[in-house]
């Protein structure tokens, strides 16, 4: 990893700069695929870039940024050194602008729900690892804080763009974890259900598995009712936590005829 004396800007420097710096530090640390090519799990992921530095380089890095700024900049600092860097083409780029904003969790308010869809929009997280980064780290927490805007994530499911789809379900994941937003979360699966997108599919069903783990009764209601109207990925998925003859139960109740 890069020494950070190497990439250090002083405290009072703008995000902008801070953002080009950022940049610059990533490109150096680039390595060639060899052991690791962060591409093979991305086959459709069109034009996206890699400079195959890892997730403990991009995360130490953004860990260097925030200590650097601690103090002098807020979360609207930490957004304009994301906006500047999320549109980039490369995977890790776009990660440090999330973990950099994310260090600023406790500074979430819900008008940065819509910056995010915005993101999400604009296809700059046009691939499954940084939408659901954005989620993880960004919308989840976001929702955990202020579960009233849980309900505007409904309509996010009906959007052109798959992305702002994917996130819909993903987004309230850390919710279902606690056995919260459960309604709102099979409501939106089952909005989710027609979309033909493979992407979809399976995170649709991961939201189901962990809404699963704390009302697993429910969740078999749910698959039983549900029954060849889920698609078979979902169900796969969704299925997971079961015990192995019920896994069996609900993939036969679920098969089309």
């Amino acid at each position: 990893m890069l020494h950070p004396a190497k990439t250090r800007l002083s405290s009072r420097s703008s995000p902008e700069l801070a953002a080009r710096a950022a940049r610059r530090a990533l490109q150096r640390m680039a390595r060639p695929s060899g052991d690791f090519d962060a591409s093979r799990y991305f086959r459709a992921a069109g034009d996206l870039g890699f400079y195959n530095a890892g997730t403990a380089t991009v995360r130490g890095l953004a860990r260097s940024i925030h200590e650097q700024h601690k103090g002098a900049w807020s979360i609207d600092e930490a957004m304009v050194f994301a906006d500047a860097l999320i549109e980039d083409r490369h995977l890790e780029i776009k990660g440090v602008a999330i973990e950099l904003v994310a260090r600023f969790h406790r500074d979430f308010t819900p008008r940065l729900l819509p910056r995010w869809k915005g993101w999400l929009a604009a296809n700059h997280s046009a691939n499954w690892a940084t939408t659901d980064s954005i989620c993880g780290a960004l919308i989840g927490p976001l929702l955990l804080k202020h579960p009233a805007h849980s309900d505007s994530l409904r309509t996010w499911a009906r959007h052109r763009n798959m992305w702002v789809r994917r996130a819909a379900i993903v987004g309230l994941i850390h919710r279902a974890r606690r056995g919260q937003s459960l309604d709102a979360v099979y409501d939106i699966a089952r909005r989710l259900h027609g979309d033909r997108q493979n992407l979809i599919q399976k995170a649709v069903g991961w939201a189901l598995r962990e809404a699963g783990k704390t009302d697993m009764v429910r969740l078999e209601h749910y698959l039983r009712a549900g029954g060849a109207g889920i698609p078979r990925t979902t169900v796969r998925y969704a299925i997971e936590r079961f015990p192995e003859t019920k896994r069996r139960a609900l993939l036969a109740a679920t098969r089309s005829m």
